[in-house]
């Protein structure tokens, strides 16, 4: 007689049972490339991706290859290196005020009451959603790249303050920066 617990498959470790996060990927530009070489025009694609857990995490990443496929795949594995954790409110808006420069772009970032929704453009508005942020205003100004736009967000988003760190310099109570 074969033990049952014999039979039952144990896992490996431990991660392969951990709940997987949720995360969110969306192509904000494929563009087709080319580069002259000294046999003729040689072509690519570049993929700008966003990816993000809309719970306070986002990142973007740039992916270049022959096919779209691929460049989207590489874009993505570009954008899980760089995500960011977004400090986020009650209201899912942001503690304060910000701007974020990238190149040319200039992003500015401000937080809105509930119930506004997204109020933003281009590139900025796929950072935003995917970061987790649903009431907020923004404005692009300065060119209107589609990955510089996304750089600056990502950008003015790594520079918002923890609000642990403001209330305790501040001497306030940590509750009165999540109203």
């Amino acid at each position: 007689m074969v033990n049952s617990k014999e039979n039952e498959a144990k896992p490996r470790n431990r991660r392969q049972n951990a709940p997987r996060e949720k995360w969110s990927e969306r192509v904000i530009q494929i563009s087709r490339v080319t580069k002259v070489c000294k046999g003729g025009k040689k072509l690519s694609f570049r993929a700008v991706v966003v990816i993000g857990n809309e719970n306070g995490q986002v990142g973007v990443g740039v992916g270049k290859a022959d096919d779209v496929v691929n460049a989207i795949t590489k874009g993505i594995t570009d954008a899980r290196r760089s995500i960011i954790k977004v400090f986020l409110t009650k209201t899912k808006t942001l503690p304060h005020v910000i701007t974020g420069r990238f190149g040319a772009c200039e992003v500015f970032i401000k937080p809105a009451s509930q119930g506004t929704g997204v109020i933003a453009g281009s590139s900025i508005r796929t950072v935003l959603e995917l970061a987790g942020v649903k009431n907020i205003s923004a404005k692009q100004l300065g060119s209107d790249n589609l990955l510089n736009n996304a750089h600056a967000t990502i950008t003015a988003l790594s520079n918002l303050k923890n609000p642990a760190i403001s209330a305790a310099e501040r001497n306030l109570p940590i509750e009165r920066f999540y109203s």
